[in-house]
């Protein structure tokens, strides 16, 4: 997962858990700014959330892609 250890080793952190009203959610930030934040889909392995996590990261990277599962599209 190179780009969530990218994002750590330049001071981002990671969360993952409830936030309101949904059961679990994983989220990613700079410091400064939301970078993903993804729901955990029905029967969704913690590994496979991470994993799409890391994509996501990557995107923002890559694009300055913000991927925001929590508040719709």
């Amino acid at each position: 997962m190179k780009n969530l250890d990218a994002l750590i080793d330049n001071g981002g952190s990671l969360g993952i858990g409830p936030m309101g009203s949904i059961e679990c959610t994983a989220t990613a930030d700079d410091g400064h700014n939301a970078m993903a934040m993804l729901v955990r889909r029905d029967g969704e392995s913690l590994n496979a959330l991470l994993k799409r996590l890391d994509r996501a990261v990557g995107r923002f990277f890559e694009h300055d892609e913000i991927t925001d599962e929590v508040n719709g599209p």
